[in-house]
This record gives C-alpha cells, sequence and structure tokens, in this order.
C-alpha cells in the first residue's frame, strides 16, 4: 500500500515517522520576557560587502536571528563583539541593552539574515541610541577587539 489512505479512498497522504528527525535546535534562548500584548514581525535583512548596518540601537522585545549567506558582526551591550556565520544564530532580549554592531563582516561578499522580533505595543520596531546615551553607559560596553 502507498503512502496514501486508499482505504478509505480519502487521498490524504498518512502521516509519516519523518517528523520525528525533521527538527534540528538551532536556538534555545532562556530567559525571556516579551512585552504584554507584543506582536511579532519576521524581517529581512540584506548588507552588501563591508556594511556596517544599523547604527547603535535597542528593540522593545526580544529579537531572534538566523543567518542564511555570509557573516554577521553582532554586538549586544556586555557582551563582546563576534562573527555569526551562515547558519549560526543570535539573539537579544530587547528592551534596555544597546545592540552595537549588525553589518556585514565580509569586505567582499553580501550577508543576509532574517530576525524575529517582538515588538511591545506602541513602541517602534527599532530605537537608534544618541551619543550622550552611549558616552553615559560606555562603561557597559564589552572591552573593544585590538586591531
Amino acid at each position: 500500500m502507498s503512502n496514501q489512505d486508499s482505504a478509505h479512498g480519502t487521498g490524504r497522504r498518512t502521516p509519516s515517522e519523518g517528523w520525528k528527525t525533521a527538527v534540528t535546535m538551532l536556538q534555545d534562548a532562556a530567559p525571556i520576557s516579551v512585552p504584554e500584548g507584543a506582536s511579532a514581525m519576521t524581517i529581512y535583512v540584506e548588507w552588501e560587502p563591508g556594511d556596517p548596518g544599523t547604527p547603535p540601537h535597542r528593540h522593545s522585545g526580544p529579537a531572534f536571528g538566523y543567518v542564511i549567506e555570509g557573516a554577521v558582526r553582532f554586538e549586544l551591550e556586555g557582551e563582546p563583539e563576534r562573527v555569526v556565520e551562515a547558519g549560526g544564530t543570535f539573539w537579544e532580549p530587547g528592551g534596555d541593552p544597546i545592540h552595537y554592531q549588525d553589518g556585514n563582516a565580509l569586505a567582499d561578499a553580501r550577508t543576509r539574515f532574517v530576525v524575529t522580533m517582538m515588538c511591545a505595543p506602541g513602541k517602534p520596531m527599532l530605537e537608534l541610541v544618541d551619543e550622550e546615551e552611549l558616552e553615559k553607559r560606555a562603561h557597559l560596553r564589552a572591552p573593544r577587539p585590538t586591531d
């Protein structure tokens, strides 16, 4: 008998056991705090070679990203800068921490990634941080790599 439910004449496929092995855990983030009444949005980002990305900013809720192609230079307040390559994930809790970098770590290739964000009601998905706040919070930034 095929994988069709022909005995009942419905033409529907019967479940296979493939679903048990089709999933691979990429990221498990905890603890997270989702603002009450939050909405979720998923965005696609494509940076040209060497693009530094979004200026320092913050999100109103947690954000979860997956790098499709290339490499993202990722830096969140209090954590060292790191490079997340294609197939890798990143996340941030949202709220107060500053997201310093999300640019293309490659000078010779494009980088593409997707991010799903939980947005607090009435707040923008992304809020840029001004120079004055960056100076006041400089002590919270992880040491910078030396060239």
